[in-house]
């Protein structure tokens, strides 16, 4: 069966207290998270060009942390609006 595009898929599980405590607060816009991944790439080349590469590598890998955390927040946000339009 396939599922279209415009119709969400309809599942009865539900996320635990914890987490749909952290999905209520939106402490953090979307877009802070952007932004901290932006900087942690020129941090990152920072210590790059002043030749501090194990704080170079250790900062550069904050940024796919940043982004993860972004698409985190995005579907948690798309989830609660979804949940208020039942």
């Amino acid at each position: 069966m396939k599922a279209s595009l415009e119709t969400p898929l309809q599942h009865d599980y539900r996320e635990g207290p914890i987490t749909e405590a952290i999905e209520k607060q939106r402490i953090v816009p979307g877009d802070a998270f952007l932004w901290a991944a932006g900087a942690s790439i020129l941090a990152s080349l920072t210590l790059k060009i002043t030749r501090r590469d194990h704080a170079s590598l250790f900062v550069g890998q904050w940024a796919p942390t940043f982004l993860l955390l972004a698409i985190y927040n995005k579907m948690a946000k798309g989830s609660t609006e979804r949940q208020s339009l039942l």
